[in-house]
């Protein structure tokens, strides 16, 4: 049994954000509904759809990797109709979730207020991209805003060059993560309680709180950091460094790291007596990194990558993604999963890095066509006889 297979999800996201945090509940075993309006559904069906490369089937990579394993209901939530069948569906679900803009469920019906008239033990949750207080709740935002406004492209980049972005939207991504968090801590809380309540889940915050002990240090010191490329600023040598074939990395964290490191970079410019702890090396970390780069040109990164873990040194390459999709260690963990597709075809994309010692099956089965599951949804939940879903849909309410 998956760990939330009795949870039935309503998802109402679109875009990133709001579909990663819905997939990763999924991938845990929640029966996901996605509630789409009637047209051409969610934004995310239409985004590469029509790319020879990346898509399936007229399904964009965006589409086929954060909709796996959900169901499709079209249903029109801004006709008093619609939202009288969506009204039906909260009855029997768990959880409502969304991305819209601040405001959007409140003018639709549909926030945590007027839900939890209908079921007192649902659990709603919002990721919008300033949270739901404060003065700017009513601003647009995506990816890199919240990355620029969250302090972390700051300290992205090499000295003296430009701010930039990381190369995954982790503004998106952990607004996603940490919505399926909140909704988790939510349904546990209600085992105690009885009721749901509303999680409010700012894209922006999780910036925040992704800074972490950086943060912490500069509000203790009021020193502002400045970006320091792939180096640290506490440990030495922590870097990444060219090879004859490719960058790796090498961590030394710690004074015995640096140690085992002499056997491997038998440099005697290395050997002083002050850098054997780490505020000794600190003021000529720059000369320190110089001569490991230096030595490192002179043989293949598969070569120091077998004598660095020999010592046991943390180091690992600089992978591209082919590199990394194919890495044996992701293998094993099933960290590369085919879904299956209507066609039989099947599509290759990430896995659930989820592992749980009673739930060690995974099977993902294709995204919905739109509205592929409206009739059976329904019938099987809701009672709804063909004459009912037949009238719904000449008055356009569902699809």
């Amino acid at each position: 049994m998956k760990s939330l297979e009795r949870i039935l999800v309503l998802d109402l996201t679109h875009m990133l954000s709001g579909p990663y945090g819905a997939m990763l509940l999924t991938d845990l075993g929640a029966r996901t509904i996605k509630v789409e309006p009637p047209g051409k559904g969610e934004g995310t069906r239409q985004l590469l759809a029509s790319s020879p490369s990346y898509s399936k089937q007229g399904m964009g990579a965006y589409y086929l990797t954060l909709n796996r394993n959900k169901e499709s209901v079209c249903i029109d939530l801004k006709s008093e109709a619609g939202r009288a069948v969506f009204y039906d569906l909260v009855r029997k679900a768990d959880v409502v979730i969304d991305n819209f803009s601040a405001g959007v469920p409140a003018r639709l019906g549909i926030d945590h207020a007027a839900l939890s008239v209908i079921n007192p033990r649902i659990v709603t949750c919002s990721v919008t991209g300033f949270g739901e207080t404060g003065p700017h709740t009513d601003r647009p935002a995506f990816d890199q805003v919240v990355q620029g406004m969250g302090g972390g492209m700051s300290i992205t980049g090499y000295e003296g060059g430009e701010p930039l972005r990381a190369g995954i939207p982790i503004g998106d991504l952990g607004g996603g993560v940490f919505g399926a968090l909140g909704i988790l801590a939510a349904l546990l809380a209600r085992e105690h309680t009885g009721v749901g309540q509303h999680v409010d889940i700012s894209m922006l915050d999780v910036q925040i709180s992704l800074l972490n002990y950086m943060a912490t240090m500069y509000l203790m010191s009021g020193d502002i950091p400045e970006p320091l490329g792939n180096g640290h600023f506490v440990h030495v040598p922590y870097n990444s460094f060219k090879t004859r074939t490719g960058y790796i990395i090498i961590a030394c964290i710690g004074d015995a790291f640096f140690e085992k490191l002499l056997e491997v970079i038998p440099r005697e410019e290395l050997r002083q007596e002050r850098y054997r702890t780490q505020p000794g090396r600190f003021p000529d970390r720059a000369l320190i990194n110089a001569i490991v780069q230096e030595t490192l040109l002179t043989d293949t990164a598969e070569n120091w990558l077998a004598k660095l873990r020999a010592a046991r040194i943390p180091c690992a390459p600089v992978n591209n993604l082919a590199q990394a999709l194919n890495d044996s260690q992701i293998l094993a963990r099933d960290m590369v999963v085919d879904v299956a597709l209507p066609s039989g075809e099947t599509v290759k994309m990430p896995g659930n890095p989820v592992k749980l010692s009673d739930d060690d099956k995974q099977d993902f089965r294709a995204p919905p066509l739109l509205g592929e599951h409206t009739d059976a949804v329904l019938a099987e939940l809701l009672g709804y006889g063909p004459e009912r879903v037949a009238s719904l849909r000449g008055q356009g309410v569902i699809q």
